[in-house]
């Protein structure tokens, strides 16, 4: 009996090692899932799509060269549809029903502050390629982190500019009420009243995403003999606004913020004939950048331009591979993989990319671009 009982405990025992060897073959196959939570469908999808792009492109090239530990990435699409209920939602299924390892996401600041907190809840890093609004991170959520810098830095580059390269001296200042668009308004409002010039604000005044019918407020411009018109919002209704603005004969220089960084901006303003002389602030052109070359080339020859945020994406999912590689995979929560991001430097197609305490970059680039009568933008040479 004793032989028999030997003889049962070794073949139990070796059906928990073989059960224990493939659990451990399936957990190493398991991929690691980044989720993009951005707007992939409605006005605004032209910027989901930028998103996807990069992640989509930066998984390709990691699990080309071997994957995460050898593991795979896997990117996830979620659409938030840039509305603030719809993204919380979404970052429900992130974190419940997809079980994503980090984020890539949101896009609208609207969408981010809210779904952030789903993040914070669950421990779950993220990255935003492209909201703004300082209060993104400005909450003391130990998991949230950014790509690119905030509404108060860009709007002292445009102030600066409107106020010392354009010589204004009446300003209307125009955004779209929300928290990305009102947020860059008052940023620069405030950036504007501490230049030395001190241009005269002439008008403060919000208009509704979804709008169309500008005709009211650009008579109120030129009632009001606005020669720079400032506007914080996005391009679905940036586009329609200058080409009523133009179309009336109001020739006020148009300044605004990164909502205007895509493609669409050309086609809702009616043709590049439109957007001819546009300023933007928004990050230094990464794909001029040596780290970027490599890249920027393989989606030319795919017939993709990496315009816009697409490079932000691809190097925010570059940023997480490399903290969840160098964090023990036995705590691998949103705030490790955090922690160790604000401690160290991180190689990325934008460059090397070092953060605060507060998960913001440590270097803010914003320059002023122009866009041209072909409909492409190019940072903008001061004048001599």
């Amino acid at each position: 009996m004793k032989i028999l009982t030997n003889q049962v405990t070794g073949v139990a025992l070796g059906l928990i090692g073989s059960i224990l060897f493939f659990a451990n073959v399936l957990a190493a196959a398991e991929p690691i899932k980044i989720a993009v939570g951005g707007p992939h469908t409605g006005s605004y999808a032209a910027f989901g799509e930028q998103m996807l792009r990069g992640a989509l492109k930066a998984a390709e090239d990691i699990n080309a060269k071997g994957g995460i530990e050898g593991k795979k990435i896997e990117i996830v699409k979620v659409d938030d549809e840039c509305k603030p209920m719809v993204a919380v939602n979404a970052a429900n299924d992130i974190v419940s029903k997809y079980k994503a390892n980090a984020v890539v996401g949101h896009f609208c600041s609207s969408s981010t502050i809210p779904a952030s907190k789903t993040y914070w809840e669950y421990d779950t890093l993220m990255i935003t390629p492209a909201s703004t609004n300082p209060e993104v991170t400005e909450r003391k959520l130990d998991n949230v982190l950014r790509m690119c810098g905030r509404d108060d830095q860009q709007g002292v580059v445009a102030a600066n500019f409107v106020a010392d390269e354009l010589s204004a001296k009446r300003i209307a200042i125009l955004h779209d009420k929300t928290t990305y668009g009102l947020g860059l308004a008052k940023a620069f409002q405030e950036a504007l009243g501490k230049t030395k010039s001190k241009p005269k604000e002439v008008l403060f005044e919000g208009i509704t995403r979804g709008e169309r019918d500008f005709s009211t407020l650009v008579t109120k411009i030129r009632a009001d003999k606005a020669d720079v018109v400032y506007f914080g919002g996005l391009h679905s209704e940036a586009g329609p606004l200058l080409k009523q603005m133009r179309d009336q004969g109001l020739k006020a220089d148009f300044v605004s913020g990164d909502g205007i960084v895509s493609k669409d901006f050309v086609t809702a303003a009616g043709g590049g004939k439109y957007v001819e002389g546009v300023y933007v602030t928004f990050g230094s052109d990464p794909r001029n950048l040596e780290e970027s070359k490599t890249v920027v080339a393989s989606f030319l020859k795919e017939g993709k331009e990496p315009e816009g945020y697409t490079l932000y994406s691809y190097a925010s999912v570059q940023a997480i591979a490399a903290a969840i590689e160098a964090v023990d995979d036995n705590d691998r929560s949103g705030k490790k993989l955090a922690d160790w991001l604000k401690a160290h430097e991180v190689k990325t197609v934008m460059g090397p990319k070092a953060w605060n305490q507060a998960g913001d970059l440590k270097t803010s680039d914003y320059v002023i671009y122009r866009w041209d009568a072909n409909g492409n933008y190019q940072e903008y040479q001061a004048k001599k």
